[in-house]
């Protein structure tokens, strides 16, 4: 009889795919299901990326590359950190893995000792604390509030960090809230790390260009030049380019550190897949015109969501800066019972109660940390945003 290991008896599924897999299950089975539960643009890969995966197929570039990434996407990286970022990096510090769940994975593995602690802010995509685990560290969860955004304070960083601390995690904008740091919020928490020289930042910056409302972005080794040689700065293509199933995640850092990430990816995975490569070096390297429009776009459904989910009883939602998710409050609901006389006692009766009576399918917000809470991805069209939002209203307003 199988028994897994230790090591994997600490980490729990992915909530979002469990989520996004159970609606797909009940579409199969006829029922007229919305998922709200999906990460992804619903946007196609922009044709000129679509034909550079194809030109490489053509041209026969199928074959192993370099563990850690082709040297024209390394350097098309590096062009656009400084381009974009300001921050200036040699290929030499660049990694590029399968997906941005390889990066931080890779460098929590590599860095990480038993009794290790890494400061993860709450709510937190649900991956981040099982791969600490999976690494031997111990997830030190800080949670943050709505009003204060769902960002990260400094005096609760300040009293998070211990001699143990080993990597502070910052996503910006979040993946779930959509909330992102100013920079002003980055410098306070940056003064705080300064007075800590032990304590590495890795910033998840997967959201970058989906920010609203004239937001700046920046990252913290741009706003702090002092942490520079102690941040790992991460992106990929899977978001901003809508390349999700391409593969390709990658990061920037010092580079003992992205030496050591290389060396783990070449006793697993070893290279990213090669077509995908040279597609990513064609998203950074070529047209931006589509992100523009794109992030009007995003903006447009954001405000729908917000609208309407503030409109639904017992629900709170604030507007989050970035990003295509949003983070409402149930609270306002538990307590209360379902037509079928259940009654709302968390966030995940919440979400189960909606996609049983509704057909409508969202996260709770247990599985990122902070209740009650759930997480919506506006990530599809108007249409059936509306529709979905309808829903909600009318769970919602039959709790009794």
């Amino acid at each position: 009889m199988f028994r897994e290991s230790a090591a994997l008896a600490r980490v729990k599924p992915s909530a979002t795919l469990a989520a996004t897999d159970k609606a797909r299950e009940l579409q199969r089975q006829g029922r007229d299901i919305i998922s709200l539960s999906v990460g992804e643009p619903d946007f196609d890969t922009p044709d000129n990326i679509k034909e550079a995966g194809i030109k490489a197929i053509r041209d026969g570039k199928t074959k192993y590359t370099n563990t850690d990434g082709i040297i024209e996407l390394k350097e098309a990286i590096v062009a656009k950190f400084q381009r974009e970022n300001g921050l200036t990096y040699k290929t030499s510090q660049v990694n590029v893995s399968p997906g941005g769940k390889a990066v931080l994975f890779n460098a929590f593995f590599c860095s990480v000792e038993p009794g290790d602690e890494v400061i993860i802010p709450a709510p937190y995509w649900v991956s981040y604390p099982d791969m600490v685990l999976m690494s031997g560290g111990e997830p030190i969860i800080v949670e943050t509030t709505i009003e204060t955004g769902f960002k990260l304070q400094p005096a609760a960083l300040e009293a998070a960090i211990t001699p143990k601390t080993k990597w502070l995690l910052i996503n910006s904008p979040s993946n779930p809230t959509g909330g992102a740091y100013t920079r002003a919020e980055l410098r306070a928490l940056a003064d705080v790390l300064l007075r800590h020289p032990h304590v590495w930042i890795l910033t998840d910056d997967m959201y970058e260009h989906l920010v609203y409302d004239d937001f700046e972005y920046t990252t913290i080794a741009q706003v702090e030049p002092a942490l520079y040689d102690r941040t790992l700065t991460m992106n990929g293509v899977s978001k901003s380019y809508a390349m999700t199933g391409w593969r390709i995640g990658y990061c920037a850092g010092p580079e003992g550190l992205i030496k050591a990430m290389g060396k783990v990816m070449s006793q697993t995975t070893s290279n990213p897949c090669s077509i995908s490569q040279w597609a990513a070096v064609e998203a950074l390297n070529g047209t931006q015109a589509f992100i523009k429009p794109n992030q009007l776009l995003f903006k447009e459904r954001r405000d729908l969501v917000v609208s309407m989910l503030n409109q639904a009883k017992g629900l709170t939602c604030p507007t989050p800066e970035g990003a295509f998710y949003v983070y409402p409050s149930c609270a306002g609901t538990i307590g209360k019972k379902t037509i079928g006389g259940k009654v709302i006692e968390t966030d995940e009766d919440f979400v189960v109660q909606l996609l049983e009576q509704e057909g409508c399918n969202a996260v709770h917000g247990t599985a990122f940390g902070l209740s009650p809470f759930f997480r919506v991805s506006y990530a599809t069209s108007l249409k059936t945003l509306e529709d979905a939002c309808q829903r909600i209203q009318r769970f919602c307003a039959s709790l009794t």
